[in-house]
């Protein structure tokens, strides 16, 4: 062995022995014990690794699958950035460039699609949930760090890049050239619907759309309205604290979510009287595009029993996270605390699952793992079954509704959070070139 390959063997087992040892001693109950014993197992496979491998392996490519493993096998949303990535990132990340509006997150070791931003070029390309980008620029995002997949989206407006996108039911990876625009986010709608009910469509938490969701409330109850409707689909943009606003407009009492880490002491967010603009009856609908601040006014909403939810289990993402810099200039960005549900549940990890299921079926439906499952239609085609639903719940009460529950489903083995399915087979993909 070179003495170039011995350096490079023993700096690779040095950062990844830093990561692993970051990792096991993230839970509360791990021992020394417990982590020696996880790094004698690791010491073990890269013994193996160089003295039987068919061939003499490239410890930076091993090294590096490591680490985006083990970081994607905690937090989806995690990346590790080598010094010149971090650069970048750092350069770039309130530069606010434009982009082709795609929510995104680690799965199974590619990048995959959480939702995609409603009128966006992502959108306009028919991108959505069940997606996974094999490539960027015929670069594969296999071990690409999540952050700098997201950098590499973003670009001068008007600029085009290309992405290999993997669908369920389709092997082969589909090309699509989408071209950079000026993010913009969607305004809050709202519409009076029969019977009194009042609908408010909200697909981003962004700017100031939480006093825009409050004006919307006060003109419908000025127009008679007697119930409401939260149409919270496709909403996956806004940080989790803007949920917690959203939530607080319609409740007087109780706690809407707490913050929680490893070293983050729980911080409790409780609603506040002053802020609450309406006592009306209230639906809120959610789907798997769902995430974010989106989740906690949700989660809030359920667990106060202060409205019923329909529609399919949310994606889950909500989180705070840091970037941590290490010696070399490198970084890993990962959750440092979560947000919860009032009922206890780490909406990242769960998501929010609704009192009242039913599944869109103009998409592809998943169990709650996030594999694909096949369902009975029970909708007619441009028929919002969702919004129906929402509508007889709000109006008679859940308990005087007939179910239409999601039908009973096939497990498979897990995949991680909803709305992403397992994509088999997938075509080896390109290495990644050095940056």
């Amino acid at each position: 062995m070179t003495s170039r390959f011995k350096i490079l063997v023993a700096s690779s087992s040095t950062c990844l022995v830093f990561v692993l040892l970051f990792g096991a001693m993230r839970g509360h109950s791990a021992s020394p014990d417990d982590t020696y014993r996880h790094l004698a197992v690791y010491s073990e496979v890269l013994g193996h690794i160089k003295a039987d491998y068919v061939e003499e392996p490239d410890m930076k490519s091993v090294t590096l699958g490591a680490v985006n493993g083990l970081l994607e096998s905690i937090d989806p949303y995690a990346s590790y950035l080598n010094a010149d990535q971090y650069k970048q990132w750092l350069k770039a990340k309130d530069q606010h460039k434009a982009g082709v509006g795609l929510v995104l997150s680690k799965k199974f070791g590619y990048v995959g699609i959480v939702d995609a931003i409603p009128g966006g070029a992502g959108a306009k390309a028919g991108l959505g949930t069940t997606d996974v980008l094999e490539t960027i620029n015929g670069v594969a995002t296999r071990d690409m760090p999540l952050a700098f997949a997201e950098l590499l989206l973003e670009g001068e407006p008007g600029t085009t890049i290309e992405v290999g996108v993997l669908r369920f039911r389709k092997p082969e990876p589909q090309k699509i050239t989408l071209t950079r625009a000026a993010i913009e986010y969607p305004a809050v709608t709202a519409k009076m619907l029969p019977d009194q009910v009042g609908l408010i469509t909200v697909q981003s938490l962004e700017g100031t759309r939480v006093k825009d969701v409050a004006a919307k409330v006060e003109d419908l109850q000025k127009q008679g309205a007697k119930h409401l409707v939260l149409d919270l689909r496709h909403c996956a943009t806004g940080a989790p604290e803007t949920g917690t606003k959203l939530a607080n407009l319609f409740l007087d009492k109780g706690l809407i979510t707490y913050i929680e880490g490893q070293k983050v002491q729980r911080q409790d967010v409780s609603a506040d009287a002053a802020a609450d603009i309406s006592r009306l009856p209230l639906a809120v609908i959610v789907n798997r595009g769902t995430a974010g601040g989106a989740e906690v006014a949700a989660a809030a909403l359920l667990d106060d029993k202060r409205a019923e939810v329909i529609g399919e289990r949310t994606y889950g993402d909500a989180s705070v996270r840091k970037a941590i810099t290490m010696d070399d200039g490198s970084a890993v960005i990962l959750s440092v605390a979560k947000f919860y549900s009032p009922g206890g549940k780490a909406i990242q990890d769960n998501g929010v699952t609704p009192s009242v299921p039913v599944v869109e079926t103009d998409q592809q439906a998943t169990d709650d793992d996030g594999n694909p499952v096949t369902v009975e239609p029970q909708q007619k085609p441009g028929e919002d079954v969702l919004l129906k639903k929402a509508i007889e719940v709000v109006t008679k009460g859940k308990s005087n509704v007939a179910s239409t529950a999601e039908p009973e489903k096939t497990k498979t083995p897990a995949s991680g959070n909803s709305g992403m399915p397992m994509v088999t087979p997938v075509k080896p993909p390109q290495q990644q070139p050095q940056r």
